[in-house]
């Protein structure tokens, strides 16, 4: 790869075309791949020259931070997109930008987290240092957010902050795994408190853009600015802290930047993708922070919402969905809601140039490559919250260390299911069980098997659920 600001010497004597097709059908596939924050942030800023005889492809990126990440992330993926599209091998080069390499001055750190490339998911690296600006997503709102009993706590507990700051729940902690409508519920809060109060200072940012912060401030030495800036919020909304581990003195900033909003009753709001006590390194006294106030999860949502979810969406894009396309779209796609939105663009994108009316076989030919991958793939995520569906309890409860026999059996019943129809060890699932050990998971699977040829109930529970899980 190249790091050079103009192409490689073996590029002089082949044409570029800096507004190729083949580049800009590499961007809108991946637009539809990719979460939307996560394109916004690293792809879309891309820019690429492609030779004119398609052996070549020189992507320009605006600095080294970024050039890390992109050659760590997304590197193998541009150039197996790129060279499916194209029909032929390709030369995928990176290269910095002409004004990076002429004004970029990078002088390492000694902490550790200032010395690998950082992990974003979606936000721009442009937050001032000086001056304000709530970084909020106007589109996220209470009032387009489907409500279930998959969230009906989480949003509750957002309303009362947005509607009174500063009082209960401070700070608001939601916990729940990817896609299920986390980022949704705090930007709500954010919107839906400048909405009543025009002159509060909001700030919606993801961890590692704090993680990012605080590195600009300690190359630059501008601390006092950067504490300024986040002390003086009257509502800190922040995503994914899980993001803070082995970052020590990241950690030390956001304690302190805690500490001085909860003094001046500023409210604070996090997200992460597993409860307070279940994040790993990061620091004792942080984990008793974020666990002070009141804990809420997400979890993923029931048969029910995903069918509203389905139709709200697609009444938002102008279309009326029928109910039973709905219901079949839903229970195919169970995970989250941004699948969910995935199968819908599909369909609706399938629709519109096919000029065919939505029905369940056109759902059915739209979604084909997603269900024939989901009939050949079953993962244990998958068969605990099948599970816990099934059995209802919270997906949470199969990390925890929780005992009741109401959680214990069916966390027993998804490890003897994970050995049965994964490929995974009895060491890995043990580790997606909360870390428990192997003689743990032989234990649930010897004890399951045994009673399945004893109780006819559990007999049946357990083809219930198999027949469920292979779709």
């Amino acid at each position: 790869m190249t790091f050079g600001a103009s192409p490689s010497p073996d590029s002089k004597d082949v044409e570029f075309d800096s507004n190729s097709s083949l580049w800009q059908l590499c961007i809108q596939q991946l637009a539809n791949e990719l979460p939307e924050q996560q394109f916004n942030t690293w792809i879309k800023p891309l820019k690429a020259d492609v030779a004119l005889n398609g052996s070549k492809i020189i992507i320009w990126v605006a600095n080294r931070f970024k050039l890390d990440w992109i050659r760590a992330q997304y590197f193998q993926k541009l150039s197996t997109m790129l060279e499916q599209l194209n029909g032929q091998p390709i030369k995928l080069e990176l290269s910095l930008s002409v004004k990076e390499i002429q004004h970029h001055h990078f002088t390492a750190p000694a902490k550790t987290e200032f010395e690998i490339p950082l992990e974003s998911r979606g936000i721009p690296d442009d937050t001032p240092v000086n001056g304000h600006k709530s970084r909020l997503n106007t589109a996220l709102t209470f009032e387009n957010l489907v409500e279930g009993t998959a969230n009906r706590m989480a949003r509750a507990a957002a309303m009362h902050v947005a509607t009174i700051p500063g009082q209960l729940y401070n700070p608001l902690f939601i916990y729940g795994g990817v896609g299920l409508g986390k980022t949704h519920l705090i930007h709500a809060v954010g919107n839906k408190l400048l909405a009543d109060q025009p002159d509060a200072k909001v700030l919606y940012i993801h961890a590692e853009q704090f993680v990012s912060d605080v590195v600009k401030a300690y190359q630059r030495k501008t601390f006092a600015e950067f504490k300024h800036h986040y002390h003086s919020l009257d509502l800190l909304l922040i995503d994914d802290v899980q993001f803070f581990a082995n970052k020590d003195r990241t950690q030390e900033e956001f304690f302190n930047a805690f500490e001085a909003l909860l003094a001046k009753k500023s409210h604070i709001v996090m997200t992460s993708d597993t409860y307070p006590k279940g994040l790993n390194d990061i620091h004792e006294r942080l984990v008793s922070r974020f666990d002070s106030g009141l804990t809420v999860a997400i979890e993923p949502p029931e048969l029910e919402m995903r069918v509203a979810i389905l139709i709200s969406k697609a009444r938002n894009e102008g279309t009326e969905m029928p109910e039973e396309v709905a219901f079949f779209v839903a229970k195919n796609v169970r995970s989250n809601v941004r699948e969910l939105e995935g199968a819908l663009r599909k369909i609706l994108a399938y629709s519109r140039f096919n000029q065919k009316e939505i029905n369940i076989q056109l759902a059915r030919d739209a979604l084909r490559d997603l269900l024939s991958i989901q009939n050949r793939q079953i993962s244990v995520e998958n068969i605990q919250k099948t599970v816990a569906d099934y059995y209802k309890i919270k997906v949470a409860d199969m990390y925890s260390k929780k005992r009741p026999a109401s959680i214990a059996k069916p966390r027993q019943i998804a490890m003897y299911l994970a050995k049965e129809l994964t490929q995974k060890s009895l060491p890995e699932i043990g580790e997606l069980f909360g870390g428990r050990d192997h003689t743990t998971v032989l234990h649930a699977v010897r004890k399951i098997g045994s009673e399945r040829q004893q109780l006819n109930d559990l007999n049946q529970q357990l083809h219930v659920l198999e027949q469920t899980l292979k779709g």
